[in-house]
């Protein structure tokens, strides 16, 4: 792992002490000083935006649960899940001292009585991490009284969906529910709502830094849309496979050719994915800024920062077959729309990969990217249209040379669940298929 060369939010940091002597703590106290609408403001000023998915103003969220009454609570999203995507997780082995200042600032801004980070099981280094700084930090007296608890969840995609997440926490499965967290919150009920934060790992992490050092040093780097620094994950066809700290707005090519260091020789990329939740990038869009605006007008999305680059070797109808399989398989159930539609659109791809399609195929997996999103209570089923479209939209070469015949380029390839890192590559799951 690796970040710009500036420190950051990679910067390893061993133990309280050293946390301490990096400015820990320093952002907790003038959180307490300031008070929660000095807080709130400083982070509006910031332009903190979420850095899971949607990039949703933290400072609303905040101001928007501060306002209700009753009972609060903040939870950290840690059940990273998106394919492609390591960030998180590179940042709680790094410094969880710096989340857990977060989630503290967090709870004081909302007026929270209690706090939860939300974890796969899977991931032990982390969680070791996690609970000895929250040790520490709660023995030196730096979490106040604010309880905070680690809870361990499945190895679902879903459980990162934030309805989803707060159910894990609530001690059941990993299935959104109709209401988002602000209406409807942790141990939520009719009569007593319990409004909830829900902010990513890299959120939060964030936070204390805009605290201690100011909303205009947070605002020097990055851009007026998407102000800050990225946590950026690049794997796939490239030479290198890593985690790096980035000023937002970065072009994506110094993604792929100078973190990744490019590609094999001989090769260029075809399609460049930020996860499995948008349509591909092509290489045209190469020179498109990483930020959250110029990602959505090229027709995609920052996501999580997770970015999978296949070379020109690739068929994006094998593509579109396994990442549309794992986004079947991963549908909980509850909405027909969404089970029935994404295990549709999978198996249409493989019928096309398979040579065996025809353009009633192409036309039944149009009609359900058109179905597969309706009544849907999170946004599996829009992953699952989006990635169809974009791949029958921008690679119709593809799609129209499998018409008459089987896949000549055909590679095996699998789902790219990320479970560890070396430096220059990544474990996958051995489960990912």
């Amino acid at each position: 792992m690796t970040d710009d060369g500036e420190g950051g939010l990679l910067a390893a940091v061993e133990d309280l002490d050293a946390h301490r002597a990096a400015g820990g703590g320093v952002a907790v106290e003038r959180a307490r000083t300031v008070g929660p609408e000095a807080t709130i403001a400083e982070i509006r000023a910031a332009g903190l935006r979420g850095r899971g998915g949607a990039g949703f103003p933290t400072a609303i969220k905040w101001s928007g649960v501060r306002g209700e009454s009753g009972e609060r609570y903040v939870v950290c999203n840690g059940a990273e899940g998106e394919p492609g995507t390591f960030k998180d997780r590179a940042i709680l082995r790094a410094n969880p001292y710096q989340v857990i200042d977060g989630v503290v600032i967090a709870a004081l801004a909302v007026g929270a009585s209690a706090a939860y980070v939300a974890v796969k099981a899977a991931f032990r280094p982390e969680i070791d991490r996690l609970e000895t700084a929250l040790a520490e930090m709660a023995d030196a007296g730096m979490t106040g009284d604010l309880p905070i608890a680690v809870v361990t969840g499945p190895d679902d995609y879903l459980f990162g969906e934030e309805k989803a997440l707060l159910e894990v926490v609530a001690g059941r499965d990993p299935k959104p529910t109709l209401y988002p967290p602000y209406v409807s919150g942790l141990f939520g009920t009719p009569t007593s709502p319990n409004p909830t934060v829900v902010n990513n790992v890299e959120t939060l992490a964030h936070v204390p830094s805009i605290l201690r050092e100011g909303a205009e040093w947070f605002r020097s780097r990055g851009t007026e849309d998407s102000p800050g620094t990225m946590v950026f994950t690049v794997s796939g066809d490239v030479r290198r496979e890593r985690v790096v700290e980035l000023g937002l707005g970065t072009p994506l090519s110094w993604l792929v050719y100078g973190v990744g260091e490019g590609l094999e020789a001989g090769r260029r990329p075809k399609a460049i994915l930020s996860g499995v939740s948008n349509a591909p990038l092509t290489a045209a869009d190469l020179d498109t800024p990483l930020e959250f605006g110029a990602l959505q007008r090229a027709g995609a999305g920052l996501g999580s920062g997770g970015f999978i680059v296949y070379d020109d070797t690739t068929c994006l109808l094998e593509a579109g077959a396994v990442l549309g399989g794992f986004l079947a398989a991963e549908s909980c159930g509850q909405c027909p729309p969404c089970s029935l539609g994404t295990a549709a659109l999978a198996e249409r791809f493989d019928v096309l990969h398979e040579g065996a399609g025809d353009t009633g195929t192409v036309e039944e997996l149009a009609a359900w990217t058109q179905r597969v999103t309706d009544a849907n209570r999170c946004g599996l089923g829009a992953a699952g249209r989006d990635l169809a479209a974009g791949i029958v939209e921008r690679f119709w070469d593809d799609v129209a040379g499998h018409l008459d015949g089987s896949c000549p380029g055909h590679r095996g390839l699998t789902v790219p669940k990320l479970v560890d890192h070396d430096g220059d590559r990544f474990t996958r799951s051995e489960a990912a298929g």
